[in-house]
């Protein structure tokens, strides 16, 4: 962590790259969010509870329309927890919205060989 201070109090990274380093603790998971319900919008709800970092509505680019979730991401990991218990089960522009922190995403790439077919006989050299 010390390593991380250097790094941020010589002004070399940004805010958000700062939270890459810090994980997901600080990103919320947003859902049954409102087809109207827009990132400046999130933002303002939001933003009562801390500094905002970045707001983003996932968008069905199909039919030009959310997907009924999206991430908020804060500055610092207990605003992001007030506004987890603060914000869950409220309403939004007509929805009730659930939160919850953000999971690392699975990896389903753990180092074993995904089966391409019958082996390839060697070639005598």
């Amino acid at each position: 962590m010390a390593a991380l201070r250097g790094i941020s109090q010589a002004g070399n990274i940004s805010p958000a790259r700062m939270n890459f380093f810090r994980g997901f603790a600080s990103r919320l998971f947003v859902k049954g969010i409102s087809f109207s319900t827009t990132e400046d919008t999130l933002v303002e709800a939001f933003s009562k509870f801390g500094q905002v970092i970045e707001a983003k509505v996932i968008m069905d680019k199909v039919r030009n329309r959310t997907k009924g979730f999206g991430y908020v991401t804060f500055a610092k990991e207990d605003e992001a927890q007030k506004a987890l218990m603060e914000m869950n089960g409220k309403l939004l522009d007509g929805r009730v919205l659930f939160v919850d922190n953000v999971r690392p995403s699975r990896n389903f790439n753990s180092g074993v060989p995904i089966a391409g077919g019958p082996p390839v006989p060697a070639a005598d050299s």
